[in-house]
């Protein structure tokens, strides 16, 4: 019952969220300027300034901070490690490795190239750690693999920095800072479409071999789950949100490593079928805050989305480890 209420609590809150984004900006946008431009198609300056940047830019927060603190919930939970996230096999580097092929080496990939370059540097990494999966059975080796895999690519941009001129290297640093304003109202539906249906098939297919690796591959065994297919499917599902956000948003830190963590003190338990809903609407919730934060704090200056993730995800996991240590 209580679980439940937290959860209805989590849902009010992400909803508002939304409608709180939506209202706050440079621009002052009232409610009636919301019912005008949703309902009535109003073409006023305030209802241009709704549709065009900030409903997106919104939507893509909302979707975007779900799935990446879905991303990193499955992944603590495939490799038992609190510290596992969406970074740790190697998917933001090999997405920082595109765009940096792209911005640094200029190679043409058309009128979508950042959000292209992006996702198939993503795409890269993805399919080396799903070979990887296949082979090897050990969590362990595989999230070393990864993170390994990860400098690789990080050295590889390194190299293509020092070469690069200041212009090529600004525009690629401020993408790796991570924002949602370059999301139009065209993406809109690519984003949710690509999004909204590999979490579903978490929430439905994948509760009971979630639940059963939390005791171990071999308890997991005894109740009938294939853990090979397990593996490969859960990672596959993990890089796959993990890449379609940062292809879009660039990088965004701490979502991915600190919101199942506050999602399990929320709720006080490791159960997914409760876990996974309560991990997307926070997810939703604590990303569109950050943003509505980063871009309205310091008006007319925006800060990077990074920033404001980092600055509240990094203390939240150190507490949050800390009180496990004690507890323990």
């Amino acid at each position: 019952m209580r679980k439940g209420i937290i959860l209805a609590i989590l849902a009010l809150l992400s909803v508002s969220s939304v409608f709180l984004g939506l209202l706050m900006g440079s621009v002052k946008i009232t409610c009636s300027n919301l019912i005008d431009t949703f309902l009535n198609g109003d073409q006023s300056f305030e209802s241009r300034i709704l549709m065009r940047v900030r409903f997106p830019r919104v939507l893509g927060a909302f979707f975007g901070g779900a799935a990446l603190a879905m991303s990193g919930l499955l992944l603590q939970t495939f490799f038992r490690n609190p510290l596992a996230g969406p970074f740790v096999l190697g998917i933001t580097s090999s997405a920082e490795f595109g765009v940096a092929l792209y911005l640094l080496a200029g190679i043409p990939l058309g009128n979508y190239g950042i959000v292209s370059s992006a996702f198939l540097g993503s795409l890269l990494a993805m399919i080396l750690i799903l070979n990887l999966a296949s082979k090897v059975r050990s969590p362990v080796v595989l999230l070393i693999a990864g993170l390994m895999l990860g400098y690789v690519f990080s050295a590889l941009e390194r190299i293509l920095m020092t070469y690069a001129e200041s212009i090529q290297a600004h525009q690629f640093v401020m993408w790796t800072f991570g924002s949602f304003s370059g999301i139009t109202l065209s993406e809109v539906p690519v984003i949710i479409s690509s999004l909204v249906p590999p979490m579903l098939i978490s929430m439905f297919f994948l509760v009971k071999p979630l639940n059963a690796l939390l005791l171990g591959e071999e308890y997991a065994r005894s109740l009938g789950v294939n853990i090979r297919r397990t593996r490969i499917f859960l990672v596959l599902l993990a890089c796959f949100l993990a890449s379609i956000v940062t292809s879009f948003a660039g990088i965004v830190a701490f979502i991915g490593l600190a919101v199942p963590h506050l999602t399990r003190l929320l709720l006080k338990t490791s159960d997914h079928r409760i876990l996974l809903p309560g991990t997307i609407l926070t997810g939703s919730f604590v990303t569109v805050m950050c943003d509505t934060f980063a871009r309205t704090a310091f008006v007319p200056t925006e800060l990077p989305i990074s920033v404001v993730t980092s600055l509240i995800g990094a203390p939240t996991v150190l507490f949050l480890l800390l009180k496990r240590r004690r507890l323990g």
